[in-house]
């Protein structure tokens, strides 16, 4: 019988025989690798493991640190599982969930019976640094899912194991830090002692785990406040708790009874009301008599003329662009939408990337003087001929469609820098009304498991750029890293300026796009690096219980990722 395999170091590119059965971290000292940061997880043929994994074949590694995505998703996770443990160990009936990303952290809600100060905050802090500093093991266990939805019953984690008797697997693994048992979904650290860096502060009635940097792991994020984010996410988990579903085992169990289908019309409602009471914010500032003379004062003195809607990639703006417009018609103001698009400098005049490729996310892909020029002769009520951008040969011309600005009538400008100050600095800021659009996922796998709001978006763009785009679930997976630095730069800075933010994420979504992108993720080859991705979105959307999006109606946001919409795109 072999005694050894053969690894393949993916980071350096050189193979060895190890011991057979050695664990990922054991393999990573025979290599002697010299990483900046230490490595927190590897890819075992492209899949995403913990250092715990243990190594029976022979296979290609590739060890990751804090600066890769799965990485820092790992140590954040490890320090959820910190959390938890510190908040049993103070408030042995207590519980806390792990909520909202924001502010370059994670918002927990903490339910310990008692009033959530700054001192309590302070002892979960310090309890958090003794387990830390204590060296303890984490240790993963495989059983089988029936033992594993008994412990977690005898311990009172109802959302688990709703979310495991759904799930239809045989085995679950499950980890324990000194006997303290929970669930994660995705690859763990191997000890406490590894968690070099957190911060844990008082945050609106509960407080914000802060983690660190994956740009430069040595510093804790910048904390930067996302009130108006907050108070949206807040405002749909008051709106799921009042229909009962707040966790994917409890939306599988209205799936299982035959209860969607009111679920999505409430959905739906939500945001069709949302838009609407946006669209009656902007008309009020247009026409003031649609409200009582008494509350006539307390509106701004300048009137809305140019509506900027702005949110990052497949975040369902074009949509809400449409759906809003609908909502200003029916307040007697129409909308005049202005296409960014057609304001894009010559293609030779293009910024190029680190890679030298034209940078079209720069906010300089853009002629901004002649768009503010524009913008000002037509609230002087003057005449202009439209540009248009031809994207064949790369020149902007103009149109020859001329436009005038009427009474009743404002400008509508959708786009990923809709709400860069320095997109429209020469417009006075009183006649704009700015709004944010994205898709901020509420559903919770259970009360330690959230979902990141950027996997929903990619889901959307990998449907959409294969259904419409030619692309394949590869090529965007390839693009993704990139178009998310943008999205760092060019807009999430600027998304606490809006007036109005909101989120087009549905609490079904993510269960109607499963059907559509599984087969996508399943064409993507093992031997590539999106492979990675590819595996880890289709192990995530196992957790969701799929139905169809036959009942979705026609003007639904999420038509304009799965086709069928009313709308023209």
């Amino acid at each position: 019988m072999e005694k050894t395999v053969l690894i393949k170091c993916v980071n350096n590119g050189i193979s060895k025989n190890v011991p057979k059965g050695s664990s990922l971290a054991e393999i990573y000292d025979l290599f002697d690798l010299k990483m900046p940061y230490k490595p927190v997880c590897a890819t075992v043929n492209n899949k995403i493991e913990g250092l715990h994994y243990n190594v029976y074949r022979s296979k290609d590694v590739e060890f990751l640190d804090l600066t890769t995505p799965s990485g820092h998703r790992t140590y954040t996770r490890s320090l959820f599982f910190v959390l938890c443990k510190a908040v049993h160990d103070l408030y042995p009936e207590g519980s806390v969930v792990i909520d909202i990303p924001v502010s370059k952290g994670y918002y927990c809600d903490l339910h310990i019976g008692c009033e959530v100060t700054p001192e309590v905050v302070k002892r979960i802090r310090q309890r958090m640094q003794e387990i830390i500093d204590a060296a303890m093991p984490i240790h993963r266990h495989e059983v089988h899912t029936d033992e594993a939805i008994s412990l977690f019953r005898k311990l009172g984690t109802h959302s688990k194991v709703k979310l495991l008797e759904t799930l239809g697997r045989i085995y679950t693994i499950y980890y324990d830090i000194d006997g303290y048992v929970d669930y994660f979904y995705g690859a763990m650290l191997t000890n406490t002692s590894e968690l070099y860096l957190f911060d844990f502060v008082p945050y609106y009635d509960g407080a914000l785990l802060r983690i660190p940097s994956m740009e430069n792991p040595s510093v804790l994020d910048e904390l930067t406040r996302q009130d108006k984010m907050f108070e949206v996410f807040k405002e749909h988990h008051r709106m799921q708790n009042v229909i009962g579903i707040s966790t994917v085992g409890e939306f599988n169990e209205a799936v299982k009874n035959k209860n969607i289908n009111n679920l999505m019309n409430v959905a739906e409602a939500i945001q069709e009301k949302k838009i609407a009471e946006i669209a009656f914010r902007i008309a009020v500032r247009i026409n003031p008599k649609l409200i009582p003379e008494q509350f006539q004062e307390k509106l701004p003195a300048s009137p809305v003329r140019l509506v900027l809607i702005a949110g990052p990639s497949s975040s369902g703006k074009t949509t809400t662009c449409k759906r809003l417009s609908i909502q200003l018609l029916t307040n007697g103001i129409r909308p005049v939408p202005i296409s960014l698009d057609d304001y894009f400098v010559d293609r030779e005049l293009t910024p190029r990337d680190e890679t030298g490729d034209y940078d079209y996310e720069s906010l300089y892909s853009l002629n901004i003087p002649l768009l503010n020029d524009h913008l000002s002769k037509l609230f002087a009520g003057e005449e202009i001929e439209l540009p248009k951008y031809e994207f064949q040969t790369g020149k902007n011309v103009m149109s020859g469609k001329k436009l005038r600005l009427h009474d009743n009538e404002v400008l509508v400008l959708e786009g990923i820098h809709a709400l860069n100050p320095e997109l429209t600095a020469q417009i006075p800021e009183e006649i704009k009304f700015r709004v944010y659009a994205s898709a901020l996922t509420t559903i919770l796998l259970d009360t330690h498991n959230y979902i990141p709001t950027t996997d929903n978006r990619l889901l959307r763009r990998i449907v959409r750029d294969a259904k419409y785009r030619g692309a394949s679930a590869q090529d965007t997976l390839h693009r993704w890293a990139s178009v998310r630095r943008g999205e760092n730069k060019w807009i999430f800075p600027y998304q606490e300026n809006a007036d109005a933010m909101f989120n087009t994420a549905m609490i079904y979504e993510l269960a109607v796009l499963r059907k559509h992108a599984e087969p996508l993720l399943e064409q993507v080859p093992e031997n590539c690096k999106e492979y990675r991705e590819a595996y880890r979105l289709l192990k995530f959307l196992k957790y969701f219980y799929p139905i169809s999006d036959s009942a979705l109606p026609p003007n639904s946001l999420l038509r304009e990722f799965l086709g069928g919409s009313s709308f023209k795109y």
